[in-house]
């Protein structure tokens, strides 16, 4: 059954089940509502909120959270390492602890908390630090980025057990019905920390600051890794789960002669505008949006009129969010985007970004598979060059980005390390930039006052996914080539965003807890 509400009763003070008992006029002692979906229809002039709910017998079972935390210990179970501690690596590390395996995660950054250091360090300082930033870290990317849980992945697994598992941590329960749940940058790193100490409660291992710089191969099958400190940590089983910023990773492989395949993925900049301008076009509103009502989204996608037709699209929307640094190394800018659980940032921003393939990498092909990582970072330098070489990053204003024309003065912006006026042309390949300004026309006619000079273009958003897939098979999930090596989540290709990854990371998990099983 549908319900349709005003934002005030679907946002407001009053819990949502005591408004549907008032929409619906069913009796409390008889019936139990369950809300299933809440989404915002902005289509008409007035906005409202559209709730699903289920109607069951008040006597009846309540299906309520149905997933628990594991209850066994398994410290001096079979050891499966986990290299990576992000969402993939996270739920592989429940969901070993539920097959009475033992994760030990291996991870090159630092745990949610000493890691803020490193990330303000980015921010006033200008200081990478290749091993700790907005990309490596407890709690992966996603932690001081964002915490979007929106996927399409819902053939991986179950979308519902994910959510779950997040509630059980920390999560708000809205995150179960929310159209598009979203948990924010400031709640994040306390429930990553909750995980933690499942994880450690059951027996698993979690070491940071400490990275994999090798596999240890006998007879084509996976033996354990060494560390950055020549220690050697052995396991049968693998599960590579690194995230798609760890070159060195796909470089190792590649040095190893273990198989890799270049990958397509999306390149291109990040757009702010006023929060209040985004508002005022999707909610049809002249000023301030309604109280109730959070900050406005959108999701645009155009088709470039040459012949390739590339696809131009948004990516990793945030309203009410902030443009933060993610470059792993020194020398380079990347930027990403962040939004707070409360979204109330005065500023939205958006991914604007054009889809690439492995045709658009010939100028690298002298790397092989990893022709896109070098396409990659090569755009990612030369921005970094054309702001100054610092974390500084190039910007324009939107109306002269489309004009090529450099910007005399540049609108205030939320990216902490500040922007320089620069030309794009220097560091976006001319398919790239020309694709870019004909989609910002066309995002322009479908959101009247997109185009404004009031919006600024910064450069560049180039980490939308992996550049590289490591091959596995289709039912083991093993690498074709390394008995025990599971490659898993983004990095690896095989997701993108927060519970894709954590639905890969269950899969593999499961894959070498069956593989522990067979070689016994």
């Amino acid at each position: 059954m549908e319900i349709i509400l005003t934002p005030s009763e679907a946002f407001g003070s009053r819990r949502l089940e005591e408004v549907l008992f008032e929409k619906t006029g069913l009796d409390k002692t008889r019936w139990r509502i369950i809300p299933r979906k809440r989404s915002i229809d902005a289509r008409g002039r007035k906005v409202r909120v559209r709730v699903m709910i289920d109607v069951v017998p008040a006597d009846g079972p309540f299906p309520d959270i149905s997933w628990q935390k594991p209850g066994n210990y398994v410290g001096n179970a079979e050891p499966v390492i986990i290299v990576g501690c992000g969402p993939a690596g996270l739920f592989a590390a429940l969901r070993l602890i539920e097959k009475g395996l033992k994760p030990i995660i291996l991870e090159r950054g630092s745990a949610v908390q000493p890691r803020r250091r490193d990330l303000a360090a980015i921010n006033r300082f200008h200081q990478v630090n290749p091993e700790s930033n907005y990309c490596f870290g407890e709690g992966g990317a996603g932690t001081y980025s964002d915490g979007k849980l929106y996927t399409r992945s819902t053939k991986r697994g179950s979308v519902k057990h994910i959510l779950e598992v997040l509630v059980a941590h920390g999560a708000r329960h809205d995150i179960l019905i929310d159209a598009h749940p979203h948990i924010g940058t400031n709640k994040l790193p306390g429930l990553i920390e909750q995980m933690r100490q499942t994880l450690l409660a059951c027996g698993g291992e979690i070491y940071f600051n400490t990275r994999v710089d090798d596999l240890l191969i006998r007879n084509g099958c996976v033996t354990g890794v060494v560390t950055q400190h020549n220690d050697v940590v052995q396991a049968r089983a693998v599960i590579l789960a690194t995230g798609h910023s760890a070159r060195d990773v796909f470089r190792l492989l590649q040095v190893r002669g273990l198989a890799l395949q270049v990958k397509p993925f999306a390149l291109g900049v990040r757009v702010e505008h006023p929060q209040q301008l985004i508002d005022a076009i999707q909610y049809h509103c002249s000023s301030t949006r309604d109280y109730w009502l959070p900050a406005a989204p959108y999701s645009l996608t155009a088709r470039a009129n040459n012949p390739a037709g590339r696809g131009v699209f948004s990516f990793c929307m945030c309203p009410g969010g902030f443009i933060v640094p993610a470059a792993t190394w020194p020398g380079e800018v990347v930027v990403n985007g962040m939004s707070p659980s409360r979204r109330d940032s005065r500023f939205a921003n958006s991914g604007i970004v054009v889809a690439v393939s492995p045709a658009d990498f010939k100028p690298y092909s002298e790397h092989g598979a990893l022709a896109g990582v070098y396409f990659q970072a090569d755009i990612e330098e030369k921005a970094c060059q054309a702001a100054g070489g610092t974390q500084a990053a190039p910007a324009l204003r939107l109306t002269d980005f489309l004009h090529n024309r450099l910007s005399g003065s540049l609108p205030e912006c939320s990216y902490q390390p500040g922007l320089t006026a620069a030309d794009f042309r220097y560091f976006l390949p001319p398919f790239i930039l020309e694709a870019l300004q004909e989609g910002f026309k066309v995002f322009g006619k479908k959101m009247r006052g997109y185009l404004t000079e009031e919006a600024v273009v910064v450069g560049v958003e180039s980490r939308t996914s992996s550049p590289v897939r490591i091959p596995r098979h289709e039912a083991t999930l093993q690498h074709p080539q390394v008995n025990g090596l599971f490659p898993c989540g983004e990095g690896a290709g095989y997701a993108g965003g927060i519970v894709s990854a954590a639905l890969d990371g269950e899969r593999c998990a499961e894959a070498a807890a069956v593989f522990i099983k067979q070689k016994f």
